[in-house]
């Protein structure tokens, strides 16, 4: 008797993946670890009264800042002036988990390299996909909030704004540039492999 489509596709599933897909996977974890060693975001801003600039640079786990830490307590006593809320690592709640997740992602990652069958690499990459998107989207949120939720008895009065995501924005005085750091490439290399791996078997059963 002739299998049906989702009998197939089942089957499909259940298939262990390729040896090759198996050492790339593993390999992948090493810059997946390193995420954690390097800047997720980096975020810089410049002003004539700043001319070498105050940088500010957001770790999987913690914040750092440049001039050996002193532009953090700089920065927030400017916010301070237009109402913004202090910027420290209480304050950057999803610091807390996210050191988890790329922990969760480096032994997933392991054990379907180990033991793995197409499901559980989907399953892999989906969860990946969703960390990436979530993780991006919170970052963007709390911009927002930071630059909307102004105090109103602010000693300078200026309009709701959101601070630069990626790439340059003008703020008053200030240019503010944002961009990714180490540990985004990092991660971003962890799912090129992931996702490419994913896509192979999938162009491999379309065959």
């Amino acid at each position: 008797m002739n299998k049906t489509t989702l009998e197939r596709f089942y089957d499909w599933l259940t298939t262990p993946i390729e040896p090759r897909s198996r050492v790339a996977l593993a390999l992948a974890v090493v810059p997946l670890a390193l995420t954690a060693t390097q800047p997720l975001w980096s975020i810089h801003m410049r002003a004539p009264q700043y001319p070498n600039g105050l940088s500010l640079d957001i770790y999987a786990h913690t914040i750092e800042s440049g001039n050996e830490g002193r532009d953090l307590p700089e920065i927030n006593v400017l916010n301070h002036y237009i109402g913004m809320r202090k910027i420290d690592r209480v304050e950057l709640s999803d610091l807390d988990w996210i050191p988890f997740a790329i922990g969760a992602l480096s032994l997933l990652a392991l054990r379907v390299a180990a033991i793995g069958d197409v499901r559980s690499l989907i399953d892999l990459s989906v969860l990946l996909v969703y960390f990436s998107v979530f993780s991006l989207g919170r970052f963007a949120f709390k911009l927002y909030t930071y630059g909307h939720n102004l105090d109103p008895r602010a000693p300078v009065t200026v309009e709701p704004f959101t601070p630069a995501i990626l790439g340059t924005k003008q703020i008053a005085n200030f240019t503010t540039t944002s961009y990714p750091g180490w540990g985004t490439a990092f991660l971003g290399a962890f799912a090129l492999v992931v996702l490419g791996v994913t896509l192979w078997h999938m162009i491999r059963r379309a065959e």
